[in-house]
Formats: C-alpha cells, sequence, structure tokens
C-alpha cells in the first residue's frame, strides 16, 4: 500500500520520529494500529448498544438529561 501525504504531514511526522527516536515508518505504523483499535473498540460499542435497544434496555431523553446534568454538578 501506498499512502501520500502533504509535505506538512511528512514534515509532523519526520519531526515526531526524530524527537522520539523512531523511525517515519514506525510512527505511522503505530498511528494506524491505534486508528485501527480505536475503530474496532467504536464498533464492537455500537453493536452493543444497538443489541441493548433490540432488547428493549434503554432510558428515556429526559432520565438522560437528568443524568447527565449530575455529572456535570458532580
Amino acid at each position: 500500500m501506498e499512502v501520500h501525504l502533504s509535505p506538512e504531514k511528512e514534515a509532523r511526522i519526520e519531526q515526531l520520529a526524530s524527537n522520539t527516536g523512531r523511525q517515519p515508518v514506525q510512527v505511522v505504523e503505530e498511528a494506524v494500529d491505534r486508528l485501527l483499535e480505536e475503530d474496532a473498540r467504536f464498533r464492537a460499542a455500537a453493536r452493543k448498544g444497538f443489541a441493548s435497544l433490540d432488547r428493549g434496555d434503554f432510558i428515556d431523553e429526559v432520565e438522560m438529561a437528568r443524568r447527565i446534568e449530575r455529572m456535570l454538578h458532580s
């Protein structure tokens, strides 16, 4: 696979690599790994949420607003 980045992004990656003692390709591979892991976590959470909805296991909008309000004030 080949990816084309803007010169600005390449410079930022090279700077990060230099600052952390890694090769630019390591920085990019680690970033892609994090992206893929986060995407997998998000999709798993979404599937779990949809399964809850399918079971009828959810709270209404008023209760959600109350919970958010409590969180913001605690």
